[in-house]
């Protein structure tokens, strides 16, 4: 999934989500920091949210049914792998993926897990620690052999 996919995903939920948390569109506006009119456009599907408003949407109403059944699941795990496309954070440990994700392939350290969903990718250690995201498996296993020869014994 690239940015401009999630995007148009998350323009096509936004009712949906505004209805799920039963708010007018006037306070729907302000929880995540647009106009009304912009709103309103996005809804009958003449605008867009852009990047910023569906990353406002997806952390504001991560408890979605809606965006987790959409997504697969945490909201800010999508959003850390669309937004670190190309940096490499220090993620802290997780709970090692028992719904939404399976496992790919493992190694000396680490497995890699793919969401049921929205079929990205992430690198965990054995002890459950998020090392990397990414919608690309290549990158994903770049990332765990990295990981590999940096943690050899």
């Amino acid at each position: 999934m690239t940015r401009l996919e999630f995007i148009n995903k998350t323009d096509g939920l936004l009712r949906l989500v505004r209805t799920e948390y039963e708010l007018t569109q006037d306070s729907m506006a302000a929880c995540i920091g647009i106009s009304k009119k912009t709103l309103v456009g996005i809804e009958k599907e003449r605008g867009s949210l852009g990047w910023t408003g569906a990353v406002a949407l997806c952390s504001l109403f991560s408890e979605s049914q809606v965006l987790q059944n959409t997504f697969g699941g945490d909201m800010q795990d999508i959003l850390k792998a669309l937004a670190f496309e190309k940096a490499a954070p220090k993620y802290p440990k997780t709970m090692g993926g028992r719904v939404w994700w399976e496992k790919v392939e493992e190694g000396d350290g680490w497995h890699i897990q793919r969401n049921y969903i929205s079929r990205h990718y992430r690198v965990l250690t054995d002890d459950d620690r998020h090392i990397f995201s990414s919608f690309d498996l290549d990158a994903a296993k770049a990332a765990a052999a990295e990981y590999e020869r940096e943690n050899a014994k």
